[in-house]
């Protein structure tokens, strides 16, 4: 049994080492030695030319098909974590007052945190060492990271959760006295409801236990049935004006997502039409053919496309033993005795072990860029930042260790797989991704990212806690 004192030693390093890289590029950013120019160029070759390199590198060697079933609960996983980011952002934009040109970013920076760096590094260190089984689970580690950075990556660029920002900068600006005194309003409708419902919930049940009750004590068994039925029509108008209202009030609430959809046309440059003249075929056609060469051109990125070709080669042997060595089939080796294209994988290897270095010294970097807003405190929306912090940060690591044990019971995650019951536990307490600051930054048309900056921070501040005690719960739980 390892001591408390050493499991929190061994979950401190990993984030040490995370300090101390990020703090590099915060410094080097704020000295002016590493401008915006070169932080953007640093960050296409990370994109483009390390990750890649270290997905793949990681993905070839690690998965067989023995574990390839591990991708299932994986995706499933990933799914439940950003359904669940999604739900906490939700509800903060119900309870408290969010800045208009960040209504809908909120959603994004619920459902998609920083799925790279951050666990991968975490990862390298902790699953490199003991009590796990050195390199191997390493390797394993990051491959399995891989799995759950490919359903990120492809639901925010190919399939579109990247447009949850745009829709912020369409329409006129709202003024934030406006929103807080609508929010104000929700609240209280939202806090009254619930005792109303409650009240009448109860004393419903209670009539319906009197009547019972009486029938019980008049004509026996076969009335109460009766009286149920007639009991159970009596409220049906009731519940069907209740249900009524809210479906009459459902499209005033929901304006914003309507006019998304009216705009979306005209975006795609389809021309609108009168609603009584059907749309041609030609423009439909072309809408498509633009969706998908869109989205194929967005799953066809180096990142995604390094990981969609390395699991073939993983589990092809025929294909795996050009690469590495592999007990069969057997493969002639070159002249060094190692396997044909293992200089590729070589090289890749050595390409890929600068991806997570820089990595987060670009995350400094953009940490160092984001503007702290220094006495205008009064003005930040302290309610929706705080509740975000708290949901991502503290409650969704306890609801994924719950996902996580629930899983590994219902038996989609093996129990001897100690290396994917971290990863998935991990994984719960990630973040908001930085990568939503350079895609707000572009969509902003001003190249700020003001209202995301202040729900950041407090996040990565909070991360360096809640992830220290979640590394030493695990192991602890795990071993």
């Amino acid at each position: 049994m390892v001591s408390v004192g050493t499991l929190i030693w061994i979950s401190c390093l990993p984030l040490l080492r995370l300090f101390i890289c990020v703090a590099c590029g915060f410094g080097i950013t704020k000295a002016e030695l590493f401008p915006a120019s070169a932080a953007r160029g640093a960050g296409q070759i990370m994109l483009n030319i390390t990750t890649p390199s270290l997905m793949f590198s990681k993905i070839v060697p690690a998965f067989t098909s023995q574990n390839i079933s591990a991708l299932g609960p994986l995706v499933l996983i990933a799914l439940i974590y950003q359904l669940m980011g999604i739900a906490i952002a939700w509800s903060t934009k119900q309870l408290f007052w969010v800045p208009h040109r960040f209504r809908w970013g909120i959603l994004a920076a619920g459902g998609w945190p920083n799925y790279g760096d951050i666990p991968t590094s975490i990862a390298i260190s902790i699953a490199g060492a003991a009590p796990f089984n050195g390199s191997s689970d390493q390797t394993l580690s990051v491959a399995y990271i891989s799995g759950l950075s490919l359903f990120y990556m492809i639901t925010f660029f190919p399939l579109g959760g990247h447009k949850l920002i745009a829709l912020d900068y369409k329409g006129p600006d709202v003024e934030p006295e406006a929103l807080r005194a609508a929010v104000r309003r929700r609240r209280r409708a939202i806090l009254s409801i619930f005792p109303e419902q409650l009240t009448r919930f109860l004393s419903s049940k209670d009539s319906r236990e009197g009547s019972v009750t009486e029938a019980d004590e008049r004509v026996g068994d076969l009335p109460v049935i009766v009286i149920q039925e007639e009991q159970s029509t009596e409220t049906k108008p009731e519940m069907e004006t209740h249900l009524t209202a809210e479906i009459l009030e459902a499209p005033s609430s929901d304006s914003q997502s309507m006019s998304f959809k009216e705009d979306s046309p005209s975006e795609l440059g389809v021309p609108e039409l009168p609603n009584n003249q059907a749309t041609p075929s030609t423009p439909k056609r072309s809408t498509f053919l633009v969706k998908l060469s869109s989205f194929v051109r967005e799953v066809c990125s180096p990142a995604s496309l390094s990981i969609i070709l390395s699991f073939p080669i993983a589990l092809i042997p025929a294909l795996k033993g050009l690469f590495v060595q592999v007990q069969s089939p057997h493969i002639s080796s070159a002249p060094d005795g190692k396997p044909p294209l293992s200089f590729l994988f070589d090289t890749a290897t050595f390409i890929g072990a600068a991806s997570v270095p820089l990595g987060l010294i670009c995350l400094g970097s953009a940490l160092a860029r984001l503007e702290v807003p220094r006495g205008r405190w009064n003005h930040l929306p302290i309610g929706a930042i705080l509740n975000m912090a708290i949901g991502r940060m503290l409650l969704m690591p306890v609801l994924g260790v719950l996902v996580a044990k629930g899983l590994t019971n219902a038996g989609l995650i093996s129990r001897e797989d100690k290396v994917l019951q971290f990863i998935c536990i991990l994984f719960s307490c990630l973040p908001t991704g930085t990568t939503q600051v350079f895609v707000t930054q572009v969509y902003s048309g001003t190249g700020s990212a003001e209202h995301l900056s202040a729900f950041l921070i407090p996040q990565y501040m909070l991360m360096f806690l809640s992830m220290t005690g979640l590394i030493a719960y695990s192991l602890e739980n795990l071993f």
